[in-house]
């Protein structure tokens, strides 16, 4: 039985501001630390981080770098060892592009929402339909207010929300991430 392949894009353009406005928020050094080490920890082949904005691209080279190749590899050897993992596209085209043509097969946009779209798949769905399949599935987190609409468009999935007990529903992105990841790979009892 072959399985499925996770990856995650980390979107920040196009996405929302508050105002409802097509926005490209800033990649923050927080974001690529704590996604890395929870894509690594759970067996996520690679972390995208997706902007289009060329002096957010030099940061995150300049940080990873630094974590891979400077001091910060011989201070914290795993902390290199999850950033290996992390990539950075201009647009999440260029994600589906190098994945299609990496993995060869099918791949599988799931988009991620703090609200429901369309007909949410579960997690545990999901966790079946990685399990079974041989195709690669790209789960995409938002930054800023969300996603644009046309993120959603060209998703083949959408998963259903994480929401706690209370109506407060505003997670950040690695909260987000990591709950995901665990919902999906974790280990059960």
């Amino acid at each position: 039985m072959s399985t499925g392949t996770c990856y995650i894009a980390l979107l920040h353009h196009p996405v929302y501001n508050r105002r409802g406005d097509v926005v490209t928020t800033a990649v923050t050094n927080m974001d690529i630390h704590d996604i890395s080490r929870a894509a690594r920890s759970y067996g996520v082949a690679r972390f995208y981080i997706v902007t289009p904005i060329e002096k957010q691209h030099a940061f995150v080279r300049r940080i990873l770098r630094h974590w891979q190749r400077g001091h910060g590899a011989i201070a914290n050897p795993s902390r290199k060892e999850a950033f290996d993992i992390v990539d950075i596209k201009g647009t999440l085209a260029d994600v589906i592009e190098e994945l299609s043509a990496k993995a060869e097969r099918t791949v599988h946009v799931v988009a991620t929402s703090a609200a429901s779209r369309g007909r949410p798949t579960t997690y545990e769905a999901l966790r079946m339909m990685i399990g079974k399949d041989g195709g690669a599935y790209l789960l995409v987190f938002g930054t800023g207010w969300g996603m644009a609409g046309d993120v959603f468009d060209r998703a083949d999935y959408f998963l259903e929300p994480i929401e706690g007990p209370t109506g407060y529903n505003h997670l950040s992105v690695r909260s987000a991430v990591s709950i995901a990841l665990d919902r999906l790979f974790g280990k059960r009892q």
